[in-house]
């Protein structure tokens, strides 16, 4: 199907004002304005019972953890929350709406890592600093007032892909067990040749030149593109992975290989939802004040998250 009208609109005042594309600005730059059209789109964001800072012993250094609380209720279900970015823009504050949304609809925790970033740190130093993360609050979940037996992971683009990655370690260090992975248009293979990839170049929406521009600063070594950590669809296998629910949009590059790894999932005996929102862009997910597909997709996702915490 065309564009979304809303998308459409949306793509059609960037065209109007010239906007230029993230990958064409400097870090500095396109970080301020990554954050800044996140916010825009995001609307106004929900309350929720309490936000807590709390900073923790880091692979390098002290390491930002954000807790958002709906309740003041004990032994809660946590969602670890990984933004995304490209693993180059992204702070906590990019996630805030997305948190504070599936905190509320979830009834879960949601605590967000706010994970090094490249150029100046490139693969493993984010997905390492979520996993120190993740063994933080399955350490201190009584003084957090969470349950770490219900415990899942979940991001979108390149948070995505540090879920995915984080599954396949905890299945490597013989836990946490995860209650499930919700990945939102993940990158799922860095060598990903396919044909949302090819196809997918309007200069106003997030295209394959930008995928490019990311993976660039990311991965320094070529053959890292070939680690399951950085590419969970090179691994071996999926077998005994958590549950998954992966979203995917139409207009995006990252399209196919999300849907191929739920297929790979599936394959492997994962139970996976997969779920292509139609005449939708990536970002979709954290523009729910703009595009009510986003208000649609997070209700489907915390929908998702009860299901496993009740599990």
């Amino acid at each position: 199907m065309p564009l979304d009208p809303q998308v459409q609109a949306m793509r059609d005042r960037k065209e109007r004002d010239q906007v230029a594309p993230l990958y064409t600005m400097s870090l500095d730059a396109a970080r301020a304005a990554d954050l800044a059209s996140i916010r825009a789109a995001g609307g106004s964001p929900e309350k929720v019972h309490e936000v807590v800072d709390h900073w923790l012993p880091g692979p390098d250094g002290k390491l930002l953890l954000r807790v958002y609380r709906p309740s003041a209720e004990q032994k809660l279900p946590v969602l670890m929350y990984f933004f995304g970015g490209g693993w180059v823009l992204g702070t906590v504050d990019t996630a805030d709406g997305v948190a504070r949304s599936l905190a509320n609809a979830a009834g879960c925790i949601v605590a967000v890592p706010g994970y090094r970033l490249a150029p100046e740190h490139p693969f493993p130093a984010a997905i390492e600093d979520c996993w120190a993360a993740t063994e933080w609050v399955v350490d201190n979940a009584e003084a957090l007032g969470a349950d770490p037996e219900r415990i899942a992971v979940g991001g979108d683009s390149a948070g995505g892909n540090l879920a995915a990655g984080l599954t396949l370690m905890a299945q490597e260090a013989g836990g946490p067990r995860l209650a499930g992975q919700l990945l939102v248009y993940p990158n799922t293979d860095q060598v990903a040749d396919d044909e949302s990839m090819r196809t997918i170049d309007d200069p106003y929406l997030f295209n394959h030149h930008s995928v490019e521009w990311y993976r660039s600063h990311y991965l320094t070594d070529p053959d890292d593109a070939y680690n399951p950590l950085a590419s969970p669809l090179q691994a071996e296998t999926l077998v005994g992975l958590p549950p998954a629910l992966v979203i995917t949009a139409e207009y995006d590059p990252l399209r196919d290989q999300g849907e191929r790894y739920a297929a790979r999932l599936a394959h492997d005996g994962v139970p996976v939802a997969v779920t292509r929102y139609e005449g939708m862009i990536h970002g979709f997910f954290a523009m729910s004040g703009t595009l009510d597909a986003g208000k649609v997709a997070l209700a489907q996702a915390a929908k998702q998250l009860r299901i496993w915490f009740e599990a």
